[in-house]
């Protein structure tokens, strides 16, 4: 995995107060750091490639709004009720089909350091329910754990979890930056979870992401320190030969850990907006992925078509559940008649389908 080592740090001058700042500042000891007031000001020799900045500059800053929102989950008549807390914005990994990319202005990764306000809110919020319960997620804008070596930020989110009664935190990523999860005491609070693909899209498509076969042996450490795993093959690419490149990175993950351990697999089929979609062409010429054949979805999203994704599901899951019987497969922003023709057991709504994952991860 290509690590995140900027070359300049900007920090804008009310993180300095922040005790994450001052730690960000020692383990990245030597690189220059300027303060800024306004982190929205044009980066200082900024190339043609807006995006690959992120792979240069760091941003350090307090967020000012709601830390915690409900996941959007556009295009699903059958959501997951999940819950998403923004601790970061972009991701250094670059994948060819990140929607980041054309989703965000500033093209630098940013590192929000008021995370005592973010667990605050997310105290409150479940304390303000307590017969709810929560799945909440970090890895909406940004790899959960590509840049923990850097900010620590498991460090605070996981113990701080662990003492939720009603609320479990997925840490998701494409990375094998695990170590500071290891001495955690978790409580059963935390899964780690990993984005997965077939071995020539992890190579073509996630170059600077480790290998798949780093990915599971990530997992299966984690695993082994008493966390519960979960798979997100997301997104699900369709080219000539998927079918035996799926099926054995189906085989080689849930192979490869206790299917007891794992708390869910969700599939996904590629999607993404047409401005995307030529970005992509642009800052990635040996891509495949702009190439397929999609026509518009919900929200003007690109999408396979219907039996394409219909078919891609089937054999998935049919390859889950012949590695692994009985674990938990749910789709990510895909329409009922998808799950009908494709599934064999369908949530009747998106509080059924909340509820069946809220039984994996729930606490006794």
């Amino acid at each position: 995995m290509t690590l995140f080592h900027p070359e300049l740090v900007l920090v804008q001058r009310d993180s300095l107060q922040d005790e994450l700042t001052r730690e960000i500042f020692d383990r990245l000891h030597g690189i220059p750091v300027k303060t800024v007031e306004d982190i929205n000001a044009p980066i200082p020799e900024q190339n043609t490639d807006s995006h690959g900045a992120a792979t240069r500059r760091l941003i350090l800053t307090r967020f000012r709004g709601s830390f915690m929102k409900k996941c959007p989950g556009s295009g699903a008549d059958i959501c997951c009720n999940y819950f998403v807390i923004n601790f970061a914005l972009n991701c250094h990994l670059e994948c060819s089909y990140c929607v980041l990319q054309s989703y965000l202005d500033n093209p630098a990764l940013i590192i929000f350091t008021n995370v005592q306000d973010l667990m605050n809110e997310v105290r409150e919020k479940l304390i303000a329910e307590p017969y709810k319960f929560f799945r909440i997620g970090t890895g909406e804008m940004a790899d959960s754990l590509a840049t923990d070596d850097i900010t620590g930020y498991s460090r605070r989110l996981v113990p701080f979890f662990a003492a939720l009664p009603n609320g479990i935190l997925e840490l998701k990523t494409k990375s094998n930056q695990i170590a500071n999860l290891r001495d955690l005491k978790h409580g059963g609070h935390t899964v780690v979870s990993w984005s997965l693909n077939s071995r020539p899209i992890c190579r073509s498509e996630e170059a600077k992401s480790v290998s798949l076969e780093e990915r599971v042996a990530a997992a299966r450490k984690c695993q082994e320190w008493g966390y519960k795993i979960g798979f997100h093959f997301d997104p699900l690419i369709y080219y000539p030969g998927w079918e035996v490149d799926y099926k054995e990175a189906v085989k080689l993950a849930l192979g490869s850990v206790d299917p007891e351990a794992v708390a869910w697999v969700s599939l996904g089929a590629l999607r993404f907006t047409p401005h995307l979609r030529e970005m992509v062409r642009r800052r990635f010429p040996k891509s495949r992925i702009p190439y397929g054949e999609f026509v518009p979805g919900h929200h003007g999203k690109l999408r396979y078509f219907r039996p394409i994704r219909e078919e891609m599901y089937s054999r998935m899951r049919a390859w889950i559940q012949e590695a692994a019987p009985g674990v938990l497969v749910y789709y990510c922003m895909e329409n009922r008649t998808v799950w009908e023709r494709s599934s064999p057991s369908v949530p009747r709504d998106t509080f059924d389908l909340s509820d069946r994952l809220d039984s994996r991860v729930r606490p006794d």
